[in-house]
């Protein structure tokens, strides 16, 4: 095998293991948090406002971390800050200890995606930047989902306990693999190459306009993800669900958005193409207020792929708009990671400051965060047409 192929698989398999360690750590965190200290609603929402705070700040630092001191210096310090991390939270007993365990979770992980996303993309061609993004997205895409989908029963058979151990042997094994990523020496012909004129490509001043509208949405696809992440405990309970079977039912948008990489993948007439983006997030307004608002199981399961589908493209333009316009890749990176804590904060905050302000109405969190998403659809046209 040769060293560019080698260099490919262990990136890809760091970057699965990290996506499937974290989200089995941070979704079943508010089930934890749920059972065993009362938490509702709020609180947890404010829980998942507090973490992506600290993931907004921490991001863009860690992709600059890694574009001036190295990216393998960068997941070196996350992923050791991540095992003690998840071992020190894995002994605290109270609510606090967990809240701040998982902080310190957070700023780890910031040093890991952003120079991750770099890396499988720095030593492409620029031609070949595109499939590399594409892969990058399935790969943690499809261990996204199956975190998503098996960890309620992951709780059920070994208890709480395995939200803390499981990924914890998984990031102990990413730093086993980093060291080894680090010995890979690439030949001088497999670097990155100066791209050669495309007259297809866009104008340097059409391409930087996309990546601005692509970082705006990519925050509100997180708004509406992380804001339904912190209640699933409370969809689970309206529809009388036990961990395992709210993983199997809200699971299904993690596999809308994997089936959606795939296509976006291997169909790029989407690229640099605005009804794609606009439809995406007109579908994602829509879609969130349907999974929590409609007092359906049948139209949450719907509504779902629609979801799925959205998120899927919105994310994908974020990333492949930040690598594709992009000499600095680890900073890039970690910019687009800052947006996804802006979106992980925001969302969170308004649902907790609704369900605050009016806690009589359980729907309201819902449609606060619902009304914030509409206000970002209007921001992207504004954009579109200031451009």
């Amino acid at each position: 095998m040769n060293a560019r192929r080698q260099h490919q698989i262990l990136c890809y398999t760091i970057e699965g293991l990290n996506s499937f360690g974290t989200v089995l750590y941070f979704t079943y965190l508010y089930f934890l948090l749920h059972e065993k200290f009362g938490f509702r609603d709020m609180t947890n929402l404010a829980v998942a406002a507090l973490l992506g705070l600290v993931y907004a700040f921490a991001a863009w630092q860690g992709g600059k971390f890694g574009q001036r001191h190295g990216n393998f210096a960068a997941l070196k310090l996350g992923f050791g800050l991540m095992a003690v991390s998840y071992l020190v939270a894995s002994q605290l007993g109270t609510a606090a200890g967990q809240i701040a365990g998982a902080a310190f979770v957070s700023l780890g992980m910031c040093f890991t995606w952003p120079v991750l996303e770099a890396l499988i993309s720095e030593n492409e061609t620029p031609e070949r930047v595109p499939h590399a993004v594409g892969i990058y997205n399935i790969t943690w895409a499809a261990t996204n989902a199956g975190a998503l989908f098996i960890g309620g029963t992951i709780v059920e058979k070994f208890g709480y306990a395995s939200i803390y151990w499981l990924p914890l042997a998984i990031v102990v094994t990413q730093l086993v693999l980093t060291f080894w990523l680090e010995k890979i020496k690439l030949p001088a012909g497999e670097k990155n190459s100066a791209p050669a004129f495309d007259a297809n490509r866009p104008s340097p001043a059409r391409a930087k306009n996309f990546l601005r509208m692509a970082w705006l949405a990519n925050p509100f696809a997180y708004i509406a993800i992380n804001t339904l992440i912190a209640v699933l405990p409370g969809v689970a309970a309206k529809f009388h669900l036990t961990p395992m079977f709210a993983g199997f039912a809200c699971s299904l948008w993690g596999f809308a958005r994997l089936a959606t990489f795939v296509v976006l993948w291997r169909w790029d007439s989407w690229h640099y193409r605005f009804r794609w983006l606009v439809t995406a997030f007109a579908l994602l307004v829509i879609s969130f207020a349907a999974i929590l608002i409609v007092p359906s199981l049948a139209a949450v399961l719907a509504a779902q792929i629609f979801f799925g589908a959205a998120i899927g493209l919105i994310y994908y333009s974020s990333l492949f708009y930040s690598m594709d316009a992009s000499d600095t890749k680890s900073e890039h990176g970690g910019i687009h990671e800052a947006a996804i804590g802006v979106g992980n904060c925001l969302g969170p905050a308004a649902g907790a400051t609704a369900l605050w302000l009016a806690p009589q109405n359980p729907s309201t969190g819902a449609w606060a965060v619902t009304g914030l998403l509409t206000l970002g659809f209007g921001g992207l046209l504004w954009l579109r047409k200031s451009r």
